[in-house]
C-alpha cells in the first residue's frame, strides 16, 4: 500500500519531471486523501486507506502559508518555476478553489512573477462555471484524460461519482478553447476487476490510443503530457509503459499538430 500523504496547505518545493522546481499547494486535509477518483496508480494510495479527520484548509490558511513560504524562498534567493495545485486529492473540489486561485496569482505576482501557476486536475469539476473560469486564469490548466474508453476508466481511474461521463468531460474540455493541457497516464500490467478477475490495464495499443488521439484533436489543447508510473502504486501489479511506447504516442500527437512531452 502506498502511503504518500502530503502536508497541507503548502509542501515542497519538489523537482517535478514535467514542471521543474515546483512549490505544491495542497487544498485537501493534511491527514488523509479526498478525491473524486480512486486511481489504482495513485501515489497517495486508495481512498479507503486514508480517511481524513480534519477540515479542508481555508482560503485564509492557504494564503497565509503560501505568503510565508514565498517570502522565505525569495529571501533565500530561491524562486520556484511553478506553483502547483496538487496533493491529497482533487484540488478543484475545495469549496474556495476560485478565490484561492485569485490569491495565488496575487502572491505569485508579488514574490515570484516569473513562476507559472499549474493545476493538476482529474477534470471532474470542469463542468462548473466558477471552476472553469478559475482554471482559465492559471498558466497551466492540466486536465486528466487517461482514455475515452468508459470501461477502462471504471477499471483504473474508478470515479467515485456515478454520474461521471467521459464524453461529457471531453465536451467540457472543448469549452476552454485551447487553454488546456491534456495529461494521460499510459501503463501496463494487471489489476483485479469488480468481478474478481485478473485483467490487463495496458492502454498503449491502438485500441486505446487511436480514439484517445481523436479526442485530443477535437479538444485542440495547447499541449499534451503523456507519462507513466514513477512512484509506488497501491496496486502492485502495475508496470511502466516503455520509452519506445511513450515516444511513439508522443510522436503521433506531434504529427497531429500538438506539442507533446513524454515522461518516463
Amino acid at each position: 500500500m502506498s502511503t504518500i500523504i502530503f502536508p497541507s496547505p503548502i509542501y515542497g518545493p519538489v523537482h517535478s519531471r514535467r514542471l521543474g522546481l515546483s512549490l505544491g499547494i495542497n487544498l485537501m486535509p493534511a491527514d488523509g486523501k479526498i478525491c473524486t477518483f480512486d486511481c489504482i496508480y495513485c501515489e497517495c494510495g486508495f481512498n479507503k486507506d486514508h480517511h481524513t479527520h480534519t477540515h479542508h484548509p481555508s482560503r485564509e490558511e492557504v494564503a497565509e502559508a503560501l505568503a510565508r513560504q514565498l517570502e522565505k524562498m525569495h529571501n533565500d534567493g530561491e524562486h520556484p518555476d511553478v506553483l502547483t495545485f496538487a496533493g491529497n486529492g482533487e484540488p478543484t473540489s475545495n469549496p474556495h478553489f476560485p478565490e484561492i486561485v485569485d490569491d495565488t496569482i496575487r502572491l505569485r505576482d508579488k514574490w515570484c512573477p516569473d513562476a507559472k501557476i499549474s493545476v493538476l486536475s482529474n477534470s471532474t469539476f470542469i463542468g462548473h462555471e466558477q471552476t472553469r473560469q478559475a482554471l482559465m486564469k492559471v498558466d497551466n490548466n492540466i486536465l486528466k484524460l487517461d482514455t475515452v474508453d468508459a470501461d477502462y476508466i471504471q477499471l483504473t481511474d474508478r470515479p467515485t461519482q456515478p454520474s461521471y461521463d467521459v464524453k461529457k468531460v471531453i465536451e467540457n474540455m472543448k469549452l476552454f478553447n485551447g487553454h488546456v493541457i491534456i495529461q494521460t497516464m499510459f501503463m501496463k500490467g494487471t489489476t483485479v476487476d469488480r468481478k474478481g478477475q485478473t485483467v490487463s490495464v495496458d492502454n498503449t495499443s491502438d485500441r486505446y490510443v487511436e480514439p484517445w488521439l481523436e479526442a485530443v484533436k477535437a479538444i485542440k489543447p495547447q499541449g499534451v503530457m503523456v507519462y507513466t508510473i514513477d512512484r509506488e502504486t497501491p496496486d502492485h501489479n502495475l508496470c511502466k509503459a516503455t520509452h519506445e511506447e511513450l515516444d511513439s504516442i508522443r510522436d503521433r500527437v506531434v504529427a497531429a499538430g500538438f506539442p507533446c512531452t513524454a515522461s518516463y
